[in-house]
């Protein structure tokens, strides 16, 4: 059985995200703002079957996804592409590939007790963030 990763998750930490941004070529005013938000992750997950929202105050990203299933996002709200996006389970971790202008562009979730870890890459920027599960 995967991880469960139900439930709604606050951000704690977020490191290298305004690199992360520049990777992706976000201007520097939209930069500026996001990294100074706090996100909150939620996640209903139904075995494979997942509908996940990133929320903030500045913007809100909605995907919903079937581990093993490659589809098309648009990562409108975010930087604007269209990208071929596929998740897959590695033990408990949930990791994702993008294919598109970017290269390695991607993301990995993991849960250890409490925390949700997200690692956030394009090119050679690495983005590290930790979540605390909401009570």
């Amino acid at each position: 059985m995967p991880a469960d990763y139900n439930g709604t998750w606050e951000m704690e930490s977020n490191e290298d995200f305004e690199e992360y941004l520049k990777a992706l070529n976000i201007d520097f005013a939209t930069r500026k703002i996001a990294t100074h938000l706090s996100q909150t992750k939620v996640f209903v997950q139904n075995g494979d079957a997942f509908e996940t929202k990133t929320l903030s105050t500045f913007r809100n990203y909605t995907v919903n996804f079937t581990v093993g299933e490659e589809f098309e996002e648009h990562t409108k709200g975010l930087d604007n592409r269209v990208v071929k996006t596929l998740v897959t389970w590695d033990g408990e971790k949930l990791v994702c590939t993008q294919k598109g202008e970017k290269a390695s562009r991607g993301w990995k979730l993991q849960i250890v007790g409490d925390k949700l870890y997200v690692e956030l890459r394009c090119e050679d920027k690495v983005c590290h963030q930790v979540f605390r599960k909401k009570k």
